[in-house]
């Protein structure tokens, strides 16, 4: 083997190496969303701890999914709700987010601190898919890195049904919460 074809192959490998270094992914991603409405006794909260995400900082794209029978509500009454009636999960299984963060220069995953970024692409909820722009704040320190994201939706752009007589526990707007903590994606050998 020539010199040259040692020099091409090492190249090749540090590329593929470090385009791979630029992928940071989870699979426990938590979601906690609540959708109890304005004066409502009874809380509508719930929580899903095994959501995926995948970052390639390189490029800025963003995509996440969450499978909608993850989410655990304190009754299991209202889990069966959601799942039967509201979201209809055998139907619809998960929701997912694909994307891109607005400026993906501003995130420096090798130096500490807060950085905020943009990040517009769709959100499909419910088989609905809608374009949306939301906020995400990522936390470096000692190497780790954390996303955390807050936002609302309302439940009608996503063609989920609230019937009138829940009406006044359910609300019509949806706040959701996600925090991931993001490592290098390991290539499979």
């Amino acid at each position: 083997m020539s010199y040259k074809h040692l020099i091409a192959i090492a190249f090749s490998v540090t590329v593929i190496f470090s385009a791979q270094a630029q992928k940071m992914f989870t699979r426990n991603a938590t979601v906690l969303f609540d959708a109890t409405a304005a004066n409502s006794p009874e809380t509508v909260k719930a929580i899903n701890k095994s959501g995926t995400c995948v970052l390639d900082k390189s490029t800025g794209a963003v995509e996440m999914a969450v499978l909608i029978k993850g989410f655990v509500f304190e009754r299991a009454l209202m889990q069966e709700h959601f799942n039967e009636n509201y979201m209809e999960s055998d139907k619809y299984s998960k929701a997912n987010f694909v994307g891109k963060l607005e400026n993906p220069a501003a995130l420096d995953t090798g130096k500490d601190g807060t950085y905020k970024v943009n990040t517009t692409g769709t959100l499909t909820i419910h088989g609905v898919s809608k374009t949306v722009t939301v906020p995400v704040t990522f936390a470096v320190k000692s190497g780790n890195v954390s996303a955390t994201v807050n936002f609302s939706v309302a439940s009608a752009d996503y063609d989920i049904a609230i019937p009138s007589m829940v009406a006044d526990k359910v609300g019509k707007s949806v706040n959701i919460s996600i925090t991931a903590g993001l490592e290098p994606l390991k290539s499979s050998k």
